[in-house]
């Protein structure tokens, strides 16, 4: 008995340390926010929100276009995800139950996308920007950045419908089912935490997106906040107070849709990890 006792009282202060690492960034962002330049650039960084500067604050965010920032960021980090999941689910699955000479290939090309640098082709990316006509475009950073999650969804599904038993799909064939709505009605939903994990990916890798729409977006409308929040920094003095309240507002929205799949996370990246 004192023995469990011990356990949960070492288990509650784990979770609490560990808490307590995870959300001093937020709350230094938003002690940061509401400071005032002087008071940071003078005194130095208060232990605490300072409550009476949120008028000043809002005052500062509402002199950027920050909530247009935060529809565009959410339209590349939607695009990036939807796409990169529909993608990746159909070529998982032609990886996983078909058997077609250079599917070896097919593997190792995607596994070497992750090994180039977004930087090493930036280049070669614009030019064919420019001849698609996707420069200035939401819809070319969407497929810039699916080209680098999309493997990554690719791997994690296929490895997710290894583990389904083959005879289940061949009961639906039976009946008549075809292979799109075998793929659509049964294998989907039976891994659904692989699809969340797949999904939590790709829409960070498309949330965080800078280096492509800093050089590829001319009309300031359409920056992403990572974008917008560089342009703070200026020649003699950054006003930090705006920077990390737009950092603030920018970080809710992924930190809410972390929570929301968080629970199958792991679960979604193990699947299949057993399975040969």
């Amino acid at each position: 008995m004192a023995g469990s006792v011990i356990r949960a009282g070492l288990r509650a202060v784990l979770l609490a340390v560990l808490l307590v690492f995870a959300g001093f960034p937020i709350y230094w962002m938003l002690s940061t926010a509401l400071s005032v330049s002087a008071e940071l650039y003078s005194t130095g960084q208060v232990p605490w929100p300072q409550l009476r500067n949120l008028p000043a604050l809002l005052a500062d965010l509402g002199a950027v276009p920050i909530t247009r920032w935060l529809a565009n960021t959410a339209v590349i980090a939607a695009g990036t995800t939807l796409l990169s999941l529909l993608l990746g689910a159909i070529g998982g699955y032609a990886l996983s139950r078909f058997r077609f000479h250079g599917r070896g290939l097919v593997g190792f090309l995607l596994f070497m996308t992750q090994v180039v640098p977004e930087a090493l082709i930036l280049v070669p990316l614009y030019a064919m920007f420019i001849t698609m006509g996707l420069l200035n475009s939401l819809f070319g950073l969407v497929l810039a950045n699916v080209a680098f999650s999309l493997p990554v969804a690719t791997f994690i599904l296929k490895s997710a419908m290894d583990a389904i038993p083959p005879e289940i799909e061949e009961s639906a064939r039976i009946d008549g089912c075809p292979r799109l709505g075998i793929l659509t009605s049964i294998v989907l939903p039976l891994i659904m935490p692989s699809l969340a994990a797949a999904a939590v990916i790709a829409f960070f890798h498309g949330w965080n997106e800078f280096l492509f729409a800093s050089t590829f977006l001319r009309d300031r409308t359409l920056w992403p906040t990572s974008v917008g929040l560089a342009s703070f920094i200026g020649q003699y003095e950054t006003p930090m107070s705006a920077v990390m309240g737009s950092a603030f507002v920018f970080s809710l929205p992924a930190i809410v849709f972390f929570l929301l799949v968080q629970r199958k996370i792991v679960a979604g990246i193990t699947a299949g990890a057993v399975k040969g």
